[in-house]
């Protein structure tokens, strides 16, 4: 049995990065981040309707890559980012979305801790909202009633642990 675990949280806070050293730590694959392909490739600024289409790619992309699994299925962001995303943007969120992540359940989600440095990226949006927004996927988390832990610490040691968390979840 598979199990997928979410890397979830706010921008520049190592969720690519973990999620591929974790796919490397476990010898699996890893769903990069639908969203900054989709972005990359839009060559505009994007509207609420791409919101949608990105949390579309971003499960269909997750569902080509669960076969070739081993063991875990690391994905690098899901459905909670689109819908946070969109409720700070624009104050909605599609229902698909909100459906979408009651439907499409992971086994664990690891929070990403505000403790990174921010790193400019032209993607990002929020470098003065960090914590307003780690508070609203912890609380999203909480209410939710979904699994998670906080992954904290920089270099080596939030690899370290991650791996902490996932050793010592009761799957």
């Amino acid at each position: 049995m598979i199990r997928k675990i979410a890397i979830t949280g706010p921008e520049s806070t190592g969720k690519s990065m973990l999620a591929e050293q974790l796919a490397g730590h476990y010898d699996t694959t890893w769903v990069p981040e639908y969203a900054r392909e989709y972005l990359e490739l839009l060559g505009a600024p994007y509207q609420e309707k791409d919101i949608l289409l990105i949390a579309r790619g971003q499960l269909s992309a997750e569902a080509s890559k669960l076969g070739h699994a081993s063991n875990f299925l690391f994905c690098d962001t899901e459905l909670l980012v689109t819908k946070i995303w969109s409720d700070v943007k624009y104050g909605r969120c599609d229902p698909w979305i909100t459906e979408m992540i009651d439907a499409h359940p992971y086994d664990l989600f690891l929070l990403c801790d505000i403790d990174l440095p921010w790193q400019f990226d032209p993607l990002r949006e929020h470098p003065d909202q960090r914590q307003f927004l780690f508070d609203l996927y912890f609380n999203e988390l909480k209410n939710r009633k979904l699994p998670f832990a906080v992954v904290h610490g920089t270099g080596p040691g939030r690899l370290k642990n991650a791996v902490e968390i996932i050793e010592n979840f009761p799957f």
